[in-house]
């Protein structure tokens, strides 16, 4: 067997990376691409490797020449690169396909070492290396029968996002046997070639290929394995998170935040959502109006303010909506001249926007407090504020409404305010009615700001929508200044418009969750090595007492399962011991996540 490589293009999309370089010689993690990829291809004692070259060719030639490669390596030049497509790279190539089994690349690809070894060892010898379409992949989609033969190659007058599910994109590896490239493809690439030019891509003639009737080309589907096309500088930023050493790639993905949708299979139980809800219908309802929202100009602040209040049950000047509750929280810590009491562990948002933060540290080995904890720890300090979150992050411990509403009272007797961020609240299953979002509460404590994160709560962390309410105008006053006309985007504001008539859907979800999380602590539990916190919100703080650190927890749950959970090491208030936090997901997702905790910690 052979290989063929097509490196011609020019790769304006990475800029001023490939101006002076041919595109493959792009470095991922310091290797470029074009020598992490001979390497890989070295290891299966190839006849040879053709190499087609173009932009830069020969500084790309003198480049592979200097690598220690025992494969032989031909060149193949391509002179008019500029001006074609590499239907004409390939075409240059052809009497190469009719001398061997041919395993075919694009150079701009970087995969696992398992990904050539899967194509390379199916036993059918005419194969499209392919995986399941996500949305934000580009190129070429087929479709598949059962037996993985391919009925399609789509056009973009084919494509349909609403059957995603059933597309499968080309990883642009494929196989072909020397009989095949004889009887079909090559005689197809010249007649296409002649007949069409050669500023066409080579996938043109499969298609053509396809509509036969005993075209003779199946494929072969990859799954749970890492590649990525690089085409662009966001591509380049993505696979170096991907393809790092295995202790580099938790740290470098969970500083990305998010944006892990990009990411094939990852399982994310780090970042916090309902997961029931929405539903369907609701979702449903929104994609009926989305050309309509992404081509039209939100409300103004003051309109979104009016939907969210009328949603709530408040009055319209006592509620803010904030581009999440990140946005709300900021200006709101901001404004306090004096100390601003925290609790620690918690969630560090508010500590870390507070001029002068005054921690209290739970000190309790299963970090449990109390009102009384509170307000005896606060009495002699000078404050402005307490921020309590209730069910409180990472330890999911939660106060009665009863000792929320005592240390409302107790704030509100030394004139500083009480900030309560309610965003897990409606994950609990301890009272019935915990929560003080409501108007008779608000107006007897002036002092009572309540901030809530949509997002957590109605699995909407993309909407990006948070909550802020207060009775008092001052305050309400100095977070709206801070705020910018239009801050939240349409889609956000059509879910506050909406969302109400969907609260029975929203009951249901949260019963559900109430269920699955009971399930998810039973299953944990059964692991000697954790131990686990009971938890009143959509997350389970676990500490492990045996054998590995937290790091390496979560550095093996990433690279050997594609699973994401949150290292608490470096949390405030949790020195000295090692935890990890792990999200309420589905059933099946906390069935995999348990699974593979076993087998780390058997």
């Amino acid at each position: 067997m052979q290989a063929i490589i097509l490196a011609a293009g020019m790769g304006r999309r990475l800029k001023q990376l490939t101006e002076h370089q041919p595109k493959c010689m792009v470095k991922v993690n310091q290797v470029p691409m074009i020598e992490r990829m001979l390497k890989q291809l070295d290891h299966y004692h190839f006849n040879k490797i053709i190499l087609v070259t173009g932009h830069e060719g020969e500084q790309l030639k003198s480049f592979v020449r200097s690598l220690a490669i025992h494969t032989p390596v031909t060149f193949i030049d391509n002179p008019v690169y500029q001006t074609t497509n590499n239907i004409y790279s390939l075409y240059l190539a052809k009497d190469h396909l009719l001398e061997d089994d041919t395993l075919l690349l694009e150079s701009d690809l970087i995969f696992e070492q398992e990904v050539l070894t899967q194509i390379i060892n199916d036993p059918y010898p005419n194969l499209a290396l392919v995986a399941h379409f996500e949305s934000w992949m580009d190129g070429t989609v087929v479709l598949l029968d059962q037996q993985d033969n391919i009925m399609k190659f789509l056009t973009r007058k084919d494509f349909r996002f609403e059957d995603i599910h059933s597309y499968y994109k080309t990883v642009n590896i494929y196989k072909f046997s020397k009989g095949f490239s004889s009887t079909h493809y090559v005689p197809f690439l010249e007649a296409y070639s002649k007949a069409l030019g050669n500023n066409e891509y080579y996938e043109q003639v499969l298609k053509v290929i396809s509509l036969l009737d005993d075209h003779d080309l199946k494929a072969s589907r990859l799954e749970n394995r890492f590649w990525y096309e690089i085409d662009d500088e966001q591509d380049l930023d993505i696979a170096e998170s991907i393809f790092t050493d295995s202790q580099s790639r938790f740290a470098r993905l969970s500083s990305r935040y998010g944006g892990f949708w990009r990411y094939p299979g990852l399982l994310d139980f780090c970042y916090l959502v309902n997961p029931y809800f929405p539903n369907s219908r609701l979702m449903g309802e929104i994609k009926a109006s989305f050309e309509a929202l992404c081509t039209s100009y939100p409300s103004g602040l003051d309109v979104n303010n009016l939907l969210a209040a009328k949603s709530l049950g408040l009055e319209k000047n006592q509620v803010l909506t904030g581009n999440g509750a990140a946005e709300l929280i900021k200006p709101l810590i901001r404004s306090f001249p004096k100390g601003v009491g925290v609790i620690k562990p918690s969630f560090e948002e508010y500590g870390n926007c507070a001029r002068f933060p005054v921690p209290f540290f739970v000190s309790t080995p299963d970090f449990t407090y109390t009102t009384r904890d509170i307000m005896d720890f606060y009495q002699d300090k000078e404050l402005s504020a307490i921020v309590l979150v209730n069910p409180d992050n990472p330890t999911g411990s939660y106060l009665k409404k009863s000792e929320v509403l005592a240390l409302a009272a107790y704030c509100k007797k030394r004139d500083i305010c009480l900030i309560l961020d309610e965003s897990f609240l409606d994950f609990s299953s301890a009272e019935e009615e915990p929560s003080l979002m409501n108007q008779e509460t608000l107006n007897a404590y002036p002092n009572l700001v309540l901030i809530k994160s949509i997002s957590k709560s109605y699995g909407v962390p993309g909407l990006r929508l948070g909550i802020l309410a207060c009775s008092d105008p001052e305050i309400v006053r100095l977070v709206r200044e801070e705020l910018p006309v239009w801050n939240i985007n349409s889609l956000a504001e059509y879910f506050l418009q909406i969302f109400e008539k969907y609260q029975s859907d929203y009951k249901d979800a949260l019963k559900k969750f109430k269920t699955t999380r009971k399930k998810m602590y039973e299953d944990l539990c059964s692991i000697r090595q954790l131990k686990l916190y009971p938890s009143e919100a959509n997350f389970i703080l676990c500490e492990i007492t045996d054998g590995c650190s937290a790091t390496q927890i979560a550095e093996l749950l990433l690279n050997r399962y594609n699973i994401l959970i949150k290292d608490l090491s470096q949390k405030t208030g949790l020195e000295g011991r090692e935890f990890i936090r792990i999200a309420v997901r589905t059933q099946e997702d906390n069935e995999r996540l348990a699974d593979a905790l076993k087998h780390i910690l058997r």
